[in-house]
């Protein structure tokens, strides 16, 4: 092993709000002592906001932007419009809580964001760039049926990261990491069941094969990859870092007393995960 270290931020749409708060706390503390970043769908979103060092960025996000009308709206849904409107929140939020990508990309960090080809239904990985990397973070959130769009990328049709790739914690440790910090979205206990969610896939998405394919494997790939956190390769270190059990926000939680109480469980968190990291990794 090369000794690199990394930071694996998963998604979970609205729960994403526990690791925003976690990193919030991390710029606070002035602590980043990682070679690469990899986040999928709303956790890459946190890591670009962490990485432009814009602090509270998506706390506003979650807390304002998401809760307008219409962003989540199963009556627009029954209209056939979308039912979380990615394309209205990132126009609004890109006028308005611009990530500063000059910051960002100064960093010697190796960033990639996770997405979900729908012709294959496997994972890839790219490196954003300052003008491709609003569309690449976008196209990591698009959550299958909920989003009714498909975006491209590199010439090929995605779809949410998360679906192949829920936590790439694999990712970083085939990139040479053998310290890694995992930031989840669910609390410790959760396990994927196969529900009928995940076998209807190949009903609902009969045009995108891979990406049904995809949806169906999706829990064994997710508890495939808690399994690794918790059994790691000989000389592997993993940090992971979960909500509490009685953490409240859900994939499309709406409640902004809600929201605030999960964020502020992210920063105390995140007071947890710079201790235990720099105890586990010897940095002083």
């Amino acid at each position: 092993m090369s000794g690199k270290t990394a930071l694996v931020i998963e998604g979970g749409a609205m729960r994403g709000i526990f690791s925003a708060g976690i990193t919030d706390q991390f710029l606070e503390e002035d602590f980043n002592p990682f070679d690469m970043v990899i986040g999928v769908s709303a956790g890459s979103i946190n890591a670009a906001a962490w990485l432009a060092e814009y602090k509270g960025r998506n706390l506003e996000v979650y807390t304002n932007y998401s809760l307008q009308p219409g962003y989540i709206s199963f009556k627009n849904f029954l209209k056939g419009h979308h039912f979380i409107d990615l394309d209205w929140l990132w126009k609004v939020t890109e006028k308005e809580l611009p990530i500063n990508t000059d910051i960002l990309f100064k960093k010697n960090i190796d960033f990639e964001i996770g997405f979900t080809s729908n012709a294959n239904g496997e994972a890839f990985f790219l490196n954003p760039n300052a003008e491709n990397i609003s569309h690449y973070l976008k196209a990591s959130c698009t959550i299958p049926f909920f989003y009714r769009n498909y975006l491209e990328i590199e010439g090929q049709v995605v779809s949410d990261g998360g679906v192949a790739a829920p936590i790439p914690v694999e990712r970083a440790y085939e990139k040479g990491a053998d310290k890694i910090m995992v930031l989840r979205s669910r609390p410790e206990s959760y396990r994927m069941s196969h529900n009928l969610g995940f076998k209807i896939a190949k009903l609902v998405f009969s045009k995108h094969k891979g990406l049904a394919k995809a949806i169906e494997n999706r829990h064994e790939v997710y508890n495939k990859s808690i399994d690794f956190i918790h059994n790691p390769p000989q000389g592997v270190k993993v940090i992971e870092v979960c909500p509490p059990e009685h953490f409240k926000t859900g994939r499309f939680t709406q409640d902004y007393k809600t929201l605030i109480d999960d964020y502020k469980i992210g920063k105390e968190m995140g007071k947890l995960a710079i201790e235990k990291f720099k105890k586990t990794c010897l940095i002083k």
